[in-house]
């Protein structure tokens, strides 16, 4: 990280280390939930949970976005320092943390995504987000890179876990209703219920658009609902069952030109479509004992994929897994313990078809293959005080994983892998007070390759079975949380080392044998930053800031080149101005300086500024009115980059354009309001 760039971070981290110093810590040193600024106990609860972590971590309640069109979880975690989001169009977005997934221009890599604490990730742990409707969420929880090892997590990026409400959690009725530009119609309805004995919760939530890009409408139906059954005192039981279907049409990349003159384009070619059925079901049992709570489950998901693409994939799978956890807490010699146990297996089988792409049809089959995966996650973390405010972390990640790809076209093209890993972590958390932590840690990260990456089709081949090896990596990581007088943050630096990053390339026949493959060494360094002002009574002020330094390390094509897709440096801010009962909220995203497009760095996009404006109303206790404004100076640039090894640029000379199609506009102007209903 070059001086140049850390000076111009140092403002901010400047700002919180003089907050930090303020008296106020002196205050009620035993309210350790006083560094969560919530309006739910639930969430404060859960928020303190997490904040045992010696690490970055992060909750975001259903209410910080509940008064915004939010369709996808960028718009639920557009406020989550670390937590890169961009769209691509509809409910399409890019999700990354500390560079997870970098150069994977669809759906998910290197996150593991949570609902409910059980993993919605595959069994091969490649992941996709449709299937999460924020309209459902009581909180997320962030646990960014190695500090997701308690929930299994051994990635790059870390885990997400959406949790639904309960009956005790949201009873009684709710509805809503909100829509607006480009034909955009949502609604809801939920309903909870409570009694001595149990509880019960569903929602239901449909929505609709016509896209601000031509060929991106979509509609969904979706269904979430559990069940709690009290047996006894210490145990008890729930049942999670949700069901989808969801119609995307897909507007796909565009060159640079189109995506800034024309951003109402989309392509048409091939009527690309990704729809989606799918039903979960899931079990969660725990049992609190005296000094010790047991946690144990199981969970199936079948699901099929019709998505013509470059060709129509036609997929199948069912997903299926057992959990098991146990939190025990005591002491040693009058030093307070804890201990963390858990194992998750996943289990998936995916009957693979791939037809020649007729106008969004198959035409002559080109593939087809079974494809089976498990993955197998044990962890183990200890947790020890040896004086009252400091606490050392220890633990680790043992990940079995096997992959196997019986290709029925093309006999020879089948093939299988194990892979085996340990990813340890240390770590230390101090809390001079209630309201301040300061923490620290080192961790080894372990990425195994998707069945994505391990059936590819090489230059001239047939698709089939690809040797992609592990991803790993070493990170380190320092930061510090907290709040005084007026003043929250949330702030960590980490560097990653990373050896064997699944990036895409460009097939060579003889050289590189498929587009993802792994790369030397790289590494992923930045700053991730939160800062919130309670400037009065009536007037808040939230930001996020990332700072990310992703560069390859002496690679023998690239150099120290860096890589493409984010940027060094982005900003989100948001005064809210006014009270419960009626308040305005103007927002600014701003990308100072575009990231770059290609491994070579012969091409870079301009940065941005845009305009945002969220609006809300109390019509009477329960009764919400909002509105959602967005772009208002219809500014027009690049959201997300497909990442590219080399761009090419237009030929003037010819009357086609020849540059690269791999960008995706930010979103047009647009205007949405609704209205909420509780009783």
């Amino acid at each position: 990280m070059s001086s140049h760039h850390v000076a111009r971070s140092l403002p901010l981290c400047a700002l919180i280390l003089v907050l930090s110093a303020h008296p106020v810590f002196a205050e009620d040193s035993a309210d350790q939930s006083a560094i969560i600024v919530t309006a739910s106990p639930i969430v404060e609860e859960a928020a303190a949970r997490v904040q045992q972590t010696p690490g970055g971590v992060d909750v975001v309640a259903a209410d910080e976005f509940e008064d915004k069109l939010a369709v996808s979880l960028r718009d639920a975690l557009s406020f989550s320092p670390g937590v890169y989001t961009q769209p691509r169009f509809g409910q399409e977005v890019r999700i990354s943390i500390r560079g997870s997934g970098l150069s994977r221009g669809y759906h998910m890599r290197g996150l593991t995504l949570l609902q409910d604490g059980i993993p919605i990730n595959a069994a091969d742990d490649n992941g996709d987000f449709q299937e999460l409707d924020p309209q459902v969420f009581q909180h997320l929880e962030v646990y960014r890179g190695g500090n997701a090892l308690r929930l299994g997590g051994s990635t790059l990026g870390g885990a997400i876990n959406a949790v639904t409400p309960t009956g005790h959690s949201a009873p009684g009725v709710e509805l809503r209703l909100d829509g607006g530009s480009f034909d955009t119609l949502r609604g809801k309805m939920a309903y909870g219920y409570a009694d001595d004995r149990g509880d019960a919760f569903m929602a239901i939530t449909a929505d609709r658009s016509d896209s601000d890009r031509v060929h991106g409408n979509r509609k969904a139906l979706r269904f979430n609902g559990n069940v709690g059954l009290k047996l006894s005192d210490r145990v008890e039981t729930r049942f999670y069952a949700s069901a989808q279907t969801i119609r995307q049409k897909l507007a796909g990349a565009l060159n640079e030109a189109d995506a800034i003159a024309n951003p109402s384009k989309g392509n048409v070619f091939g009527d690309q479509v990704r729809d989606i059925d799918s039903i979960r079901l899931q079990n969660r049992t725990t049992i609190a004992l005296d000094d010790a709570t047991v946690a144990f489950g199981v969970y199936f998901n079948a699901k099929q994929l019709f998505h013509p693409i470059y060709q129509v994939i036609d997929q199948k799978s069912e997903d299926r897994g057992v959990f098991g956890s146990v939190d025990l807490t005591g002491d040693i010699g009058g030093m307070p313990v804890a201990l963390t146990l858990g194992s998750q297996a996943r289990f998936g089988r995916t009957v693979a078809r791939q037809f020649v792409n007729v106008n969004g049809q198959p035409g002559a089959p080109t593939a087809n293959a079974v494809q089976k995966a498990q993955t197998i996650n044990s962890y183990a973390e200890a947790r020890i005080a040896p004086l009252p405010a400091l606490w050392l972390v220890a633990g680790g990640i043992y990940s079995h994983g096997e992959r196997k790809i019986d290709n029925r076209m093309a006999p020879a093209r089948s093939g299988q892998a194990d892979f085996d890993s340990v990813a340890p972590k240390i770590g230390l958390l101090y809390e001079p007070s209630g309201r301040m932590q300061v923490y620290a840690n080192y961790s080894r990260s372990v990425e195994l390759p998707g069945l994505g990456e391990l059936s590819q089709a090489p230059a001239g081949g047939a698709p089939g079975f690809t040797p992609v090896g592990l991803q790993k990596a070493w990170t380190a990581e320092i930061g510090t949380r907290g709040r005084a007088g007026i003043a929250t943050w949330d702030v960590s630096v980490y560097r990653a080392d990373i050896k064997g990053e699944m990036l895409q390339y460009s097939v060579v026949a003889g050289l590189i044998p498929a587009a993802t493959f792994n790369a030397d060494r790289t590494r992923h360094q930045g700053i991730e930053a939160g800062l919130d002002l309670t400037l009065s009574r009536w007037a808040r002020l939230r930001q996020v800031y990332q700072y990310s330094d992703f560069r390859f390390r002496d690679d023998i094509q690239f150099g120290d080149n860096r890589l493409p897709v984010i940027p060094r440096h982005f900003y989100r801010a948001e005064l809210t101005l006014g009270t419960d009962r009626l308040s305005v909220s103007p927002a600014v995203e701003w990308l100072p300086q575009g990231a770059w497009v290609d491994y070579a760095n012969s091409k870079r996009v301009d940065g941005y500024a845009m305009l945002n404006l969220t609006a809300q109303a109390q019509l009477r206790d329960g009764v919400t009115l909002f509105v959602d404004a967005r772009n208002l100076t219809k500014e027009r640039a690049i959201g997300d980059i497909s990442a590219l090894v080399r761009y090419v640029a237009d030929d003037p000379a010819t009357p086609a354009n020849e540059s690269s199609a791999a960008f995706y506009p930010i979103e047009r102007r647009a205007f949405y309001a609704g209205v909420r209903a509780r009783f």
